[in-house]
């Protein structure tokens, strides 16, 4: 009697070890597929963030108004190509260099790696990840951005990224920005206004488009400086 409880148990056990076994392996392939199929679903549906998600479950406000490219000011997309990521047009997803120099800095100095974010892996975390920084949710970003390069357009990344970037406390993509801070729509915004928006964006809680700081106002008017002599590495977005 003993025994069979024992053989009992050990089945069981089996059994439950082998369900577990099956739902890791399940939810690792939905970890791989679904961000697949969300990107080709993103191609022409409008995304939103994941932060905009989590205000959207705990009932918080949320200001999100969908504009395609062509109605977002050209100002912008220099201003946010030139302070967020110069080569924008140029790499597959990731500066893998400037990647490397901060995993060097990482290992040699044990410094906290900063920068070499490109605009692709910050659109990758906008859709897929979490706010918070971590190691583990820069190391996701990587395959994720070199996904969303495969798949889209550097157009419509540029047109996701500008219209799911945060721009305040329940402030998210540029025309509900260009309204709230300037009261203008996003199509409307001067150098300057983009310049300050472009400037903000590392600091989105803490900077105020409309009433910047002595810093906040020599970072846009670097960023006007920089846009006037960056040459053309607009051209993947913009015609001229």
């Amino acid at each position: 009697m003993a025994r069979a409880r024992w053989l009992f148990g050990s089945l069981r056990n089996l059994s439950s070890l082998r369900f577990w076994r099956k739902l890791v392996i399940r939810l690792l392939i939905l970890a791989i597929v679904l961000p697949v199929i969300l990107t080709v679903l993103y191609s022409v549906v409008p995304p939103i963030s994941t932060l905009m998600i989590g205000r959207y479950a705990q009932l918080l406000w949320v200001d999100r108004q969908w504009r395609p490219l062509e109605d977002i000011s050209p100002h912008l997309v220099r201003s946010v190509i030139t302070s967020e990521d110069s080569g924008f047009c140029t790499h597959g997803g990731v500066e893998w260099e400037a990647l490397q120099k901060q995993v060097d800095v990482l290992l040699n100095e044990g410094e906290s790696p900063r920068g070499a974010s490109t605009l692709t892996m910050q659109t990758a975390k906008n859709l897929f990840l979490w706010g918070d920084r971590s190691y583990v949710r820069k190391a996701l970003e990587i395959p994720l951005a070199v996904l969303l390069d495969a798949v889209l357009t550097k157009r419509r990344i540029m047109e996701i990224y500008l219209n799911v970037a945060e721009w305040g406390e329940g402030i998210f993509g540029a025309e509900a920005a260009a309204q709230a801070w300037y009261g203008v729509p996003a199509k409307d915004l001067s150098r300057e206004q983009a310049a300050r928006l472009a400037t903000a964006l590392p600091n989105p809680l803490g900077r105020n488009p409309a009433k910047p700081s002595s810093g906040h106002r020599k970072l846009a008017a670097t960023n006007l400086s920089r846009v006037n002599g960056a040459g053309p590495i607009f051209g993947c977005v913009l015609d001229k």
